[in-house]
Formats: structure tokens, sequence, C-alpha cells
């Protein structure tokens, strides 16, 4: 496949340096082509010798849009200290204030084009495990497939400088078009689980009896403990082989990848935290969960006993509540069904509201990211108390487990997930998160098998199901 650069690319490129020369500063150029269907995928696989490391890969459930990127032009920092989402927001304002768009324009996910994570918590990050990645990592990348409703786009990011010549501008264009040429989609050969190791699952059921107790001396009302496996294959993990394997698995998941370096965190996400496409709001509460049956009537029993069980309705009510209250601060029509209904995966059963509102079109996606994190779901309540809990008695840092992790474009629309079911690869290792919910009349058993069930979807596409603690 070729991209035909002619007169008028260049046209707008002489014109965007001009205004870059005479500025005095720096300009970000973004060239919109409509394809022929292309794999989000072949093109994320396509970037491993030129790319690796600064790669990400984002899929909505069922494929409603795919987005891949490679490479990077930009990276948007926060000073330790500063309020991180307020931060990242200013800086991406900043960046597109003159920004130059050619071609298709107004498609979301096209164009200027942020993508990133946030920590779960900016207060606990000093664990060698996340140094790749620090409290949040926001980048634009070169180049962005989108494949959606709308067709299949691709972007080319370029950040013109003053000092640039069109022939140095050129090659950005020129280097995405012999990629595109490259035949790609290799089968990786199988790779041998060679260890799984369960890290202080005793300590973490004393962590889990001593949240009990303090619940109930009215210290807090819930709070979510995690916990981490850690896996050793023979060889190097390869992120798109684990990303095909999820696809084809979890098709009602948020698949993601981002790239950092020598590391890779993955996953399949069910919850989404929050979806802006131009002013209208949707969020999602899930929480409360069981595992699936053997068998279609032991899975509808199973799922009976959910949408009956007190314990799980109470969680999942405390998330209700809570993003009710951040839409009702910031939204007009709010919509919220009064019941909860099941939503499957391929593993497990969850509870699910969905949240629809309509905002103001100044706000940003930032805000509602910043209000909704952690939600009860992932922290716990009440929110600071909980979250202080779980900094000074969690055993593992969390890093980017249970963080947003999403995108923006320049039209205001953007999404962000919850990164739970997730992992984080680090050559031919990979530390496995997963975490529950801990109420009054919890059982440490009890979670700990729950947190057993949720580290299947990533076992399993790390090809170490069969050898997990089911």
């Amino acid at each position: 496949m070729t991209i035909l650069h002619g007169t008028e690319l260049l046209d707008a490129l002489r014109k965007a340096l001009l205004k870059a020369k005479y500025s005095h500063k720096n300009i970000l150029f973004s060239e919109v082509r409509k394809m022929q269907e292309l794999s989000p995928l072949s093109f994320y696989q396509s970037g491993r010798e030129l790319f690796l490391g600064e790669r990400f890969y984002w899929r909505e459930p069922n494929g409603v849009t795919t987005i891949a990127g490679l490479g990077k032009i930009d990276k948007l920092t926060v000073n330790k200290g500063q309020d991180r989402y307020k931060g990242i927001y200013n800086k991406w304002k900043k960046l597109i204030e003159d920004k130059i768009t050619f071609g298709k324009e107004n498609i979301p996910a096209t164009g200027p084009f942020l993508f990133g994570a946030f920590s779960f918590d900016q207060n606990k990050s000093n664990s060698a495990l996340w140094d790749q990645f620090g409290d949040h990592f926001f980048y634009v990348p070169k180049y962005v497939l989108t494949s959606g409703n709308e067709g299949t786009y691709l972007t080319t990011n370029v950040l013109l400088s003053p000092e640039d010549e069109i022939d140095t501008v050129l090659q950005s264009f020129h280097q995405i078009d012999q990629l595109l040429k490259e035949k790609h989609r290799e089968k990786a050969e199988p790779n041998k689980l060679l260890k799984l190791e369960e890290i202080e699952p005793e300590a973490w059921k004393h962590q889990v009896a001593a949240a009990v107790e303090d619940i109930k001396h009215h210290l807090m009302d819930k709070v979510v403990l995690a916990r981490e496996i850690r896996l050793t294959f023979q060889s190097s993990i390869l992120s798109e082989t684990v990303l095909e394997r999820l696809i084809e698995e979890q098709e009602t998941s948020y698949i993601f990848s981002l790239e950092v370096a020598s590391d890779c965190f993955i996953g399949a996400t069910p919850e989404r935290l929050v979806k802006k496409t131009g002013n209208e709001i949707l969020s999602t509460c899930l929480a409360g969960s069981i595992g699936r049956g053997k068998s279609m009537e032991e899975d509808e029993e199973l799922g009976k006993q959910l949408l009956h069980d007190h314990k799980n309705l109470i969680e999942h009510q405390y998330v209700v509540s809570m993003i009710k209250k951040v839409m009702e601060s910031y939204c007009s029509e709010v919509d919220i069904p009064n019941e909860p209904v099941l939503i499957r995966t391929k593993h497990v059963q969850h509870l699910y509201t969905p949240v629809k509102a309509k905002c103001e079109d100044d706000l940003s996606i930032f805000q509602f990211v910043s209000e909704l994190h952690p939600t009860p779901a992932l922290g716990g309540l009440p929110k600071e108390v909980a979250v202080k809990w779980i900094r000074e008695n969690e055993l593992l840092e969390r890093g980017l487990y249970a963080g947003p992790i999403g995108w923006t474009d320049s039209y205001g629309n953007g999404e962000f997930a919850v990164a739970i079911r997730s992992g984080l690869i680090q050559g031919n290792h990979a530390s496995l998160f997963a975490g529950c919910g801990i109420v009054a009349d919890s059982s440490p058993e009890e979670e700990y098998k729950e947190t057993s069930i949720k580290f299947k979807p990533m076992l399993h596409a790390l090809e170490g199901g069969s050898h997990g603690t089911s």
C-alpha cells in the first residue's frame, strides 16, 4: 500500500514551516488520510523493528473503534506535586493551540492525538517495577491508524521546529510509505511457561482480615486489595501475540497495550471509566463479580446468584452512587437504570450499570478522569481513607494497574478505561495483578479465590492458563 504525497501536502507543509519560523515556536502538523481497510494489529506488529518501545494499541469492546500507534514525537509530563490531570490537559491544550491539520477533519481519534495512562496513586510511585512509566506517561504518536464506523484513517503527526527543512520533514511521510509496503504478521513460536510464583498469598489473606477488622470498627466502608503473580517464560513475550489472543478471547473488553522502552503494560479490561464524544458522556458502574459456569445452566444459576447477592449489590451501589454524584455535578440529563444487569467476559460475570449524561462543550475529559478515579470499585469508600489504607498496607505497588488508561484528540473526544485484568511484560517475565472489594462480611479465602478467577484472562493470553491458580 503506497501513499502518494501531492503538491497540496507540500504546500501545506511549507506554510506550516513558515509559521514555525516566524512564530519562533514548534507547530504540530497532522496529515489525515482515508485508507483501504487495514488491520490495526498488523499495523502495530509492522512497527516492531523500527518502533519497539514506542507502540500502543487500543480496542473498544466488540471492536467498535480500534487504534494503533507507532513512534513518538512529543511526551507530556507534569512535575511531582502538581495536579497531574490538569497539568497534562493544560500542556495538551497549549500544544494544539496552533495545530495544523491537513486532509480529513473532525473524525474522532484522528489528527493531533494523545495516548497514555496515569498510575493508580501518584503518592506511591517509588517501585523499580514501574520505573519506565513513572506516575504518568502521555505522548503524541508519530503514526496513528484508526479503524471505526467511518472507515480506516492514517494520521501522520510531525512537530515542526523553526529550524526544520522540508526535505527532513518529508522523511516521516516516506517512512510510513515503506512501512505499509512491508509484509508482516509472522506466526509466533509457542512460548513455554517455566514458572508461576504467587507473591505472598498468606500475607495477602492476613491483609484482607485486617481490612475487615478496620471496616467493622468503622474506619471505612470498603477497601479494594490487589495481589500479584509473576510468570517466567522460556523466551521473550511478544505483545502482539498476547494482543491477538486477547482479541479472540475477550471480545467484550477494552484491549490495550502501552510500550515504554523495554516494558509493556497490557490487558483486557471490562471497565470503562469515561467516554466523551462531543458533549455526550458515558461512564460505567462495574462492581460485583462471580465466575462462569461449566454449562449454560450453571452459568445462568451463577448469574442469578450474583444479581441477588447482598455483598456484591452493596459494592455495586457504592459505585453507582459515586458516579451519579460526579455526573450530576458536571452534567445535565443524567440517565441511570434502577438496577444492574449482567455483563459476561470469558472467565468472569459482573454487575453492570451504564451511566449517560451531557456536559458543557468546554469540559475536558481529564476533568472527569480526575473526579471519577478511583471509583469505589478500585479504591473503596470513603475514597481518601481507602486510598491511604491501600498506600500504607498493600504489599504491591500498583503502578498503572487499576489506573486510567486512554486517549483524547484535538476535537475534545476521548475515552479512558480502568486498567484492570492487566499485566506488565518485561522480556520473558510478566507480573499480573488482580484485586477485589473488601467489606465487613468478606472472607479472606473467598476473596483469594475471586482474585484467582480474575487472573485467568491474562494467564490464558500468555499461555499460562493451564498452570493458573484456579
